[in-house]
């Protein structure tokens, strides 16, 4: 199983990596198309600056090799905001995948939203054996309104879509990497797709 987490300089790496590696798996940075190509399953992680996050996709061309894997891509926090259409921080087109917008929570709401929220209404087997009403760690100031790929929900001021899927591309809004044992059980029910 050769599980490759995708390295353009977004935050969180490490702490993914470390992660795979409490569930007993070695995960490879890599920045290289090829190594991407030919992974298994692969972790498209994000923390930071969405318009920043694309310019450095852009630059090595993995904005155009990202939407076209076969294999199963996970996309976590930003990751998965960038697998959307466009987002409203910086006014940033991402790489369409997710036929959705995400957007600025309201500025009645602290933001960004920091800690520990449950995730309901779950629908896919990444939540296998996991309890409705999980809690999961979260860090973002921007969401993915409900729609047809929503596949796991939270509340902040609205409810909102906090896991996606569309065909083999999964995305969390929360770290599962920081989400202690319940974050790890979707870890593991990812490598087992």
């Amino acid at each position: 199983m050769k599980v490759v987490i995708i390295d353009y300089g977004a935050g969180n790496i490490k702490s993914v990596q470390f992660a795979f590696k409490r569930i007993g798996l070695d995960a490879a940075l890599s920045k290289d198309s090829e190594t991407i190509q030919q992974a298994d399953k692969l972790v498209f992680p994000g923390v930071g600056e969405a318009s920043s996050a694309m310019k450095k996709l852009k630059e090595s061309q993995l904005d155009l090799i990202i939407p076209k894997l076969k294999q199963p891509v996970l996309g976590i926090c930003l990751g998965m905001q960038l697998m959307c259409n466009e987002t409203e921080e910086g006014n940033t087109i991402g790489l369409g995948i997710f036929d959705v917008s995400v957007k600025k929570f309201s500025n009645q709401l602290k933001v960004p939203q920091m800690g520990w929220n449950n995730v309901f209404d779950l629908k896919s087997e990444l939540f296998s054996n996991l309890n409705d009403q999980e809690y999961m760690y979260l860090v973002h100031s921007y969401y993915v309104e409900q729609c047809e790929y929503e596949i796991a929900s939270t509340n902040y001021g609205v409810n909102y879509a906090s896991a996606l899927q569309k065909d083999n591309f999964y995305g969390v809004q929360f770290h599962p990497e920081k989400s202690s044992v319940a974050g790890e059980k979707i870890l593991k029910n990812f490598i087992e797709l």
